[in-house]
């Protein structure tokens, strides 16, 4: 059997279209229809993905994805009817990796599904990365602030590895989003904008002002350290 993926949606027919597609690529699906048996499903079965709704009964997307990050760094892709960009923001800032707007394709939801799990399976490797008071660890794909763990998501540890390995490149959002989240053309650029915010939050002693994480206006991003 394959990956276990989690999808969760209060319709009824994306649930079944969607698990239909998911099972013919040989992924185990577990489905649920509210918010509350969705997080139940989450502890009782560890999933290795978990596609979530944001609008449903009981208890909506966010909530469970915020009730998730508290236990789990299960890779999470949110599915929204809605089109605002603050819902979408809201989704990452709580610890989402990634959104997809209804309707969607089958295609570009196996596209992220397949870079999620990508991510999740790579093994970390190579030694510690010092860098002024940060200390990166691939074994453990942990970073260290003053030798204590930061509490990063897989995404943020990625992006900030991916970077710190290359100080001083700029990269831009495009590049990012294909070497980081795995996505050639798939994939909105405010993603990488969003957790570069939240990952600054977590690294930085000043977000507003940072020194690892530097936005070169215009152009994109690079590490400096």
């Amino acid at each position: 059997m394959g990956k276990k993926i989690l999808v969760v949606d209060d319709e009824k027919n994306i649930v079944d279209i969607t698990a239909f597609n998911l099972k013919k690529e040989g992924f185990e699906v577990i489905t649920a229809h509210d918010g509350k048996t969705g997080l139940a499903a989450v502890f009782a079965e560890f999933p290795d993905l978990i596609l979530l709704d944001i609008m449903m009964p009981q208890m909506d997307g966010f909530e469970v994805c915020r009730r998730i990050r508290e236990k789990f760094q299960t890779p999470v892709i949110m599915l929204t009817a809605r089109a605002e960009e603050a819902d979408k923001i809201m989704g990452l800032d709580l610890g989402a990796d990634d959104y997809i707007t209804k309707p969607f394709s089958i295609k570009e939801l196996m596209a992220r599904v397949r870079a999620q799990l990508r991510h999740s399976d790579s093994l970390p490797s190579g030694e510690p990365v010092y860098v002024s008071d940060l200390m990166i660890d691939p074994k453990k794909a942990e970073i260290f602030r003053d030798g204590k763990p930061l509490d990063l998501t897989p995404r943020e540890y990625d992006l900030v590895k991916f970077l710190a390995e290359k100080p001083g490149q700029v990269f831009t959002r495009e590049q990012l989003l294909e070497k980081v989240w795995g996505y050639e053309y798939f994939g909105d650029l405010r993603t990488v904008d969003v957790t570069v915010r939240r990952l600054r939050s977590k690294i930085e002693d000043s977000p507003e002002t940072p020194k690892y994480v530097i936005t070169k206006r215009g152009v994109g991003y690079y590490f400096s350290g």
